[in-house]
């Protein structure tokens, strides 16, 4: 027993030097991987706030650059797709009239613009009338748009010229607003009421008067449906036929048509200029109910020329040459009716041809002078139409017209027109015009 003893003695400091020497092992491990773990723990921190700096420059960079606003245009300003513009121009006018077959009656048209219908014939000589009047005043709002691939614009357009107001010129001198142009158009159609297509605008005279070289201008405004698509124009318009009775002067607006008007026009510009040829193909319909009844059509057609030329380098020679059969109401402002009735009801479409010629010099950058003539000449049947019935008409006129600063003319032009019946009774009217207008 004394010898196990002894022998426990002896081997019992070795087992705990062991058991220590294993302790310490694991310690060791344990700092290790506690040491690894907060490295791992410290990584993940810096990650964490790279992250967080990044979202807070992302965050500040947006902050300091936002969308840029659409930039507003030029003129006219915008209203969610588009751009709206407002525009017309103030116009005053002074005139000095001599009828030489007496004066038309006070508001008569003919005493705010030239209409070669109208001048007085077979009446007495009578002084100088004037007249001052604001009517051609204009205005017209537009706008421009996209929506979505499609390209859309619209025009209104008014002016007080033809409708008179409800009191007169002892007071307050009103006139009342007009519709010129209403139309919407989308990409290549356009809808609504425009000039006619069979008229070319950019060969228009430049001159003091509303209308300008009337009885030889193709000149109306209506209702159009037209695609265009380059130089080339299509349109079908209002269709309205304008009669004379057999034997008589007068005018039968008929109203009868079945069928639109169908109108074409080809337009090219060059280095030297601009110049366009259009067609017109309609139907002339009567149309009346009860004893002695009419019902009776027939074909009217028409071609027009027009050009603008170039001469030098400031100076241009206009140019417009129309004719055919049954286009009255389109050329003159409807100088002479589209068609005639025989005793038996039948039309038969009137041919007429006009045009006219203008050379417009540009004496300096300021100041510039034009001078136009203007002519019709219709071909009656004259067994079937009245000697009171329109036969030919004629203008010449000269300005001058100053420019003191842009968007604003004043100016003087000085006219003499003529107009001749079947009868071969005739009536002229010379005036002065002057006005000051300023666009805007």
């Amino acid at each position: 027993m004394a010898g196990v003893a002894t022998l426990a003695l002896i081997a019992a400091p070795a087992q705990a030097q062991d058991n220590t020497v294993a302790l310490e092992a694991r310690i060791a491990l344990l700092e290790a991987q506690l040491n690894a773990l907060k490295t791992e723990v410290q990584a993940s921190h810096i990650q964490q706030t790279a992250q967080a700096q990044d979202i807070i420059r992302i965050d500040q960079t947006v902050a300091a650059a936002p969308p840029a606003p659409v930039s507003a245009p030029a003129d006219g300003f915008r209203i969610g797709n588009n751009v709206l513009k407002i525009g017309g121009y103030v116009k005053a006018d002074f005139m000095a009239s001599q009828y030489s077959g007496g004066d038309p009656a006070n508001g008569d048209l003919l005493r705010d613009f030239y209409l070669p219908g109208s001048i007085p014939v077979g009446g007495a000589d009578e002084s100088i009338a004037t007249d001052f009047n604001a009517r051609q005043t204009r205005f017209w709002l537009s706008t421009d748009g996209m929506i979505g691939a499609h390209t859309i614009a619209t025009r209104i357009e008014m002016d007080f010229q033809v409708l008179p107001g409800t009191g007169d010129q002892r007071t307050s001198s009103p006139s009342t607003p007009a519709l010129r142009r209403a139309f919407v158009t989308i990409d290549n159609w356009l809808f609504g009421q425009e000039w006619t297509n069979f008229q070319n605008l950019a060969v228009l005279p430049d001159t003091a008067d509303y209308v300008g070289a009337s009885e030889g201008t193709v000149f109306a405004r209506q209702v159009q449906v037209r695609y265009t698509r380059g130089p080339f124009s299509i349109a079908l318009e209002n269709p309205e036929t304008t009669v004379t009775p057999n034997l008589g002067a007068t005018r039968i607006i008929a109203d009868d048509n079945s069928l639109p008007d169908l109108t074409a026009r080809y337009a090219i510009t060059r280095p030297w200029g601009q110049a366009s040829v259009a067609a017109l193909v309609r139907q002339l319909r009567y149309q009346t109910t009860g004893v002695g009844a009419i019902d009776s059509s027939t074909v009217g057609w028409g071609l027009s020329a027009a050009a603008r030329i170039k001469v030098g380098a400031t100076d241009d020679l206009r140019l417009m040459l129309s004719g055919g059969r049954g286009i009255g109401r389109y050329v003159g402002l409807n100088f002479a009716n589209d068609a005639v009735l025989y005793a038996s009801g039948d039309l038969q479409a009137i041919r007429l041809i006009a045009g006219f010629a203008s050379y417009r010099h540009i004496w300096s950058p300021q100041w510039r002078s034009n001078l136009t003539w203007s002519g019709q000449a219709v071909d009656n049947d004259r067994s079937i139409i009245g000697l009171a019935t329109n036969k030919s008409a004629q203008s010449v006129r000269a300005n001058l017209i100053w420019t003191p600063v842009p968007a604003m003319d004043i100016g003087a032009e000085l006219m003499h027109g003529q107009r001749e019946l079947e009868s071969g009774l005739s009536g002229d009217v010379t005036r002065l015009q002057v006005f000051a207008k300023y666009g805007f």
